[in-house]
């Protein structure tokens, strides 16, 4: 369960690459070049990660202060709330493609 939890946290600091993403194609359109798209299976896998890092940053954290090595509490409380709130981000972006993908499934042709 905490590898879920960590691989949602990295796909909530994917979303500033996808806007990055998005603007380079967009100027890429407009000046003529042609770019790769980045596949959506890779910024998954990013975000993914990304998302296990704060979880590990903010476990790593709590262990400091626990252990009393010199991480202040604001510091602690920041981290885990950075993870928190990239794990909620992952977890309604999945829930959204849940339910685009049920919408797909349930269409009638």
């Amino acid at each position: 369960m905490v590898s879920a939890i960590n691989s949602m946290n990295a796909a909530v600091q994917s979303l500033p690459g996808l806007s990055s993403a998005a603007t380079g194609a967009s100027s890429a359109l407009s000046t003529g070049q042609t770019s790769q798209p980045t596949p959506f299976s890779d910024l998954l896998t990013d975000a993914v990660g990304q998302v296990n890092q704060l979880e590990e940053q903010a476990h790593a954290a709590v262990q400091g202060l626990m252990t009393g090595s010199g991480v202040d509490v604001h510091q602690a409380m920041i981290a885990t709330q950075k993870a928190s709130m990239a794990f909620e981000m992952a977890l309604a972006v999945r829930n959204k493609a849940v339910q685009a993908y049920q919408q797909v499934i349930g269409m009638q042709f």
